[in-house]
């Protein structure tokens, strides 16, 4: 089960984001997850709810994981279709000249503080807009 790894991944990054803004609680933190990422959202949130009540800064930190849909693009056509219908193969042409656009990602978007209503630290406010597997 890679989905603890990258959950103390995850956390770590938090934590170096939260020292660099001064929070002192997170509430929650935001997960665009790629549909073809090969992370499981369960096991990733079992695992996230054990590790989380480990960590003062992160004690009852929510994880919100917004699904990112798998897009391929195909060269020979030059249009994109959904890679989970249709695989390497483009619906529209044949062709197998074709890669994935988005979709395996798994990158922290926002983490939400307690301090402040409605206070939360987006990706581009310090924390590396960051990939892991």
């Amino acid at each position: 089960m890679h989905e603890l790894g990258i959950v103390f991944h995850i956390i770590r990054s938090v934590e170096e984001v939260a020292a660099h803004n001064n929070l002192r609680r997170v509430s929650s933190v935001t997960l665009e997850l790629g549909e073809v990422s090969g992370i499981i959202p369960r096991y990733l949130t079992d695992c996230w709810n054990w590790a989380c009540a480990k960590h003062d800064l992160m004690r009852g930190a929510e994880l919100v994981i917004e699904e990112v849909p798998a897009v391929t693009f195909c060269e020979a056509c030059e249009k994109t279709y959904g890679t989970v219908e249709h695989g390497r193969t483009c619906p529209y042409c044949g062709s197998e000249r074709t890669y994935l656009v988005q979709g395996d990602e798994s990158v922290i978007k926002e983490i939400a503080t307690p301090d402040e209503e409605g206070s939360a630290v987006s990706a581009a406010d310090g924390c590396a807009h960051e990939s892991f597997h």
